[in-house]
């Protein structure tokens, strides 16, 4: 018997609509374009417009997930990009995925809750240093730790970055200054490991 696949009415995780057989119209061939293609990107549509999802495609594919994507465009694209690189394919690499969608940013440290529970999960994996005490060194050692011990360059993807500052504007706008001033601290550090990443 034939089943239809289900739509994937908010599913937000490539793994789950994969593995779970949702209905997945291909899209990897803008993925091969966007990981081909440069190396920053700020990827800006309204909202339910698959953003998220797209982001979780992103680390699956960062991650080396390759049994993800049997059958898509890009099995093949990888295999090609990989020979003309003189590589392996579907290379893990390491992800730090930063998600701001949760949480509610109304009170002084929300923001820098989120945060840090964001970095411990990370450190967790790549390691402390007792001399990182602000968020933005904690985050700039997790990304060099994260090159040295695995001597790939680290994905960064961050999804719905601007949150804190939604919740606050019009509502809190002393809050909001401080949450700007927080995050263009964090995000400078992106800046500043470039070579890193």
């Amino acid at each position: 018997m034939n089943t239809p696949r289900k739509l994937s009415l908010g599913v937000q995780s490539f793994k789950v609509l994969r593995n779970d057989r949702y209905l997945y119209v291909d899209k990897t061939w803008y993925l091969a374009q966007l990981v081909t293609g440069g190396r920053v990107y700020f990827l800006s549509r309204p909202r339910r417009f698959g953003k998220s999802l797209f982001l979780s495609t992103l680390a699956a594919y960062f991650l080396g997930q390759q049994e993800l994507f049997k059958g898509l465009y890009i099995e093949q694209a990888e295999k090609e990009q990989a020979a003309r690189e003189n590589r392996t394919t579907w290379q893990a690499y390491p992800v730090l995925y930063l998600d701001f969608n949760t949480g509610l940013y109304d009170k002084e440290q929300s923001l820098a809750r989120q945060l840090n529970m964001l970095l411990s999960q990370f450190e967790e994996i790549y390691g402390t240093n007792k001399n990182e005490e602000e968020l933005s060194h904690r985050f700039a050692g997790i990304i060099k730790r994260a090159y040295q011990q695995t001597g790939k360059q680290v994905v960064i993807l961050v999804d719905e970055y601007d949150k804190p500052l939604l919740q606050t504007m019009g509502v809190n706008e002393e809050l909001n200054e401080r949450y700007r001033n927080t995050l263009k601290a964090f995000y400078s550090v992106i800046k500043t490991c470039d070579e890193y990443i």
